[in-house]
This record gives C-alpha cells, sequence and structure tokens, in this order.
C-alpha cells in the first residue's frame, strides 16, 4: 500500500505510479476508484487520460454507466447500481477486453468477483484533506 497527499497540481505523482503498476501488468487490468462524491475520481481518469496525449472528452459515465475512450481505455460508474443489475447489463464481460478498466463506486463485492475470476484489480481509494486529496493505493 502507497499514500499521497496531493493537491490537483501534483496529481502526476498517482499518475506516475499508477503508470508503473499498470506496465507491469502490461496495461491490461482493472483500476477500482473508491471515494466520496466529489472526491476527485473522474478527475483522475481525466487527468490520466491527458497524460498519455489524449484530447478524449472524459466525463463521468454515470447515466451512460460506460465511456470508452482512445488507446483502449474504459471508464464505468456504478454508482446506484447493485453488483446484480451491473451483471444483468452484462458488464462483467466488458473486462475481457484488452484495457485498462476504470470503475467508480466499485465495492467489495465487485472487488472480490472480478478476483475470483483472475483479473488484475487494483484499488485506489482517495479521501478528501481540505483542498488536497489522499490516494491510498493498494494491490
Amino acid at each position: 500500500m502507497k499514500s499521497f497527499i496531493l493537491g490537483i497540481d501534483s496529481i502526476n505523482q498517482i499518475i506516475d505510479e499508477l503508470k508503473l503498476k499498470l506496465e507491469i501488468l502490461e496495461n491490461s487490468c482493472i483500476v477500482i476508484l473508491r471515494g466520496d462524491l466529489a472526491s476527485g475520481k473522474t478527475t483522475l481518469v481525466k487527468e490520466y487520460v491527458k497524460s498519455l496525449g489524449l484530447d478524449d472528452l472524459v466525463t463521468s459515465p454515470t447515466f451512460s454507466l460506460q465511456s470508452i475512450y482512445s488507446n483502449e481505455i474504459y471508464h464505468y460508474d456504478v454508482y446506484n447500481k447493485t453488483l446484480e443489475e451491473f451483471i444483468s447489463f452484462g458488464m462483467i464481460e466488458e473486462f475481457e477486453k484488452n484495457g485498462i478498466h476504470f470503475v467508480e463506486w466499485g465495492d467489495e463485492r465487485l472487488e472480490a468477483l472480478l478476483k475470483s475470476y483472475g483479473y488484475d484489480v487494483i484499488l485506489l481509494e482517495i479521501k478528501k484533506e481540505n483542498d488536497k486529496r489522499q490516494y491510498i493505493l493498494n494491490e
């Protein structure tokens, strides 16, 4: 576990750390993002996409459930969705696609299910710290 307390101007430190983890996993894994409302989950995905030199418009897929960006980057938001609903929509099969899958609001049940299927899962918790954020990276 690694922990960082960063302002938005220093967010690249956690992005770089995440990229190192993803490189080891050959750029194919699931990153579960946990944090309160407005903690910066979508901002982290936006900054990750930007760090790759891509100009995709990154927004929270709260109502669409999934967004897909250049270079095999998948972004999900399961807020207000149960695990059963997520499965019934056929979303588990999406994780079979090669690439990086960012899942906002993924709970412990989803994490356990994905690991039981053999997926590489990284957990990134984001906590508000006044005008900064604490990023806790678990593998």
